[in-house]
């Protein structure tokens, strides 16, 4: 298997609720769900799909070099979607595919490579990365991820709480992080074998999911591993709102 065999999908929903049309808004004058496959493309895919759910996001990539998935509007998340534009797309049951979240038009290609190699040699059914968390406003924000690793490398648990919790230096002060950088915050990009993602789809939301709000709960409470290793580049925030889309426009500007 070369490095190059593997796949890039990225969920795209027209109707995201603290951006509508986020797919389409405009980013350096072009869509924001293009520069995010353009990312995919750069890092080497043997093939990149958008699962889409509009189309006028198909009719934003036409000649873009990537595939459309017309996928269901009924969707509640974006695996759903994916294990849908897996069936479209006829993957095979082995096909390692990396779930690129569609609002990611910073995704650096090193990063995208990384998580399919991890899948590929880890073993496990799934695999994820992480960074470094340098700040304790991050490791207090509920809208960052923490996970927390086992010495084998997979995750033992994701959390929205402080996760580990220093309990001798944060009874003193929680203002600083402690030294000994203990602390990851979850990258939100994703890979398994197409397989795996259809049976993802097909198990009943876990319990631990439904409390933390956070889909990967549900594959290590059914038992399954899921292999982390540390980005080997940056992930710029992803664009949720209006605030981060000019920021990345400023980012963009500053890098012109």
């Amino acid at each position: 298997m070369t490095e190059s065999d593997f796949v890039v999908a990225i969920p795209a929903r027209y109707a995201a609720s603290r951006l509508p049309g986020k797919p389409l808004r405009l980013l350096a004058g072009e869509p924001l769900v293009l520069h995010v496959a353009r990312r995919a493309l750069a890092a080497g895919a043997r093939e990149v799909w958008v699962a889409a759910d509009d189309p006028r996001i198909a009719d934003a990539l036409r000649g873009s070099g990537v595939r459309v998935a017309m996928t269901s509007t009924g969707h509640v998340s974006g695996t759903d979607r994916l294990a849908e534009c897996a069936r479209v797309a006829c993957w095979s049951e082995d096909t390692i595919v990396v779930n690129l979240q569609g609002d990611e038009p910073f995704a650096p290609a090193e990063g995208i490579r990384a998580v399919a190699a991890l899948l590929r040699d880890s073993g496990a059914e799934m695999a994820t990365l992480a960074a470094p968390v340098t700040e304790v406003g991050t490791l207090f924000d509920p809208n960052t991820v923490k996970l927390v690793q086992a010495a084998s490398g997979d995750a033992l648990y994701f959390s929205r709480a402080p996760l580990p919790w220093p309990r001798d230096a944060f009874a003193r002060d929680r203002t600083t992080l402690p030294d000994g950088g203990h602390w990851l915050r979850h990258i939100g990009i994703y890979a398994y074998r197409a397989g795996f993602l259809r049976r993802f789809a097909a198990m009943p939301p876990g319990r631990l999911e439904q409390v933390e709000s956070l889909e990967q709960l549900r594959v290590l409470e059914a038992g399954y591993r899921i292999a982390v290793a540390v980005t080997p580049a940056p992930f710029p925030p992803g664009i949720d709102t209006p605030e981060d889309l000019a920021r990345a426009e400023a980012h963009l500007a500053g890098h012109g």
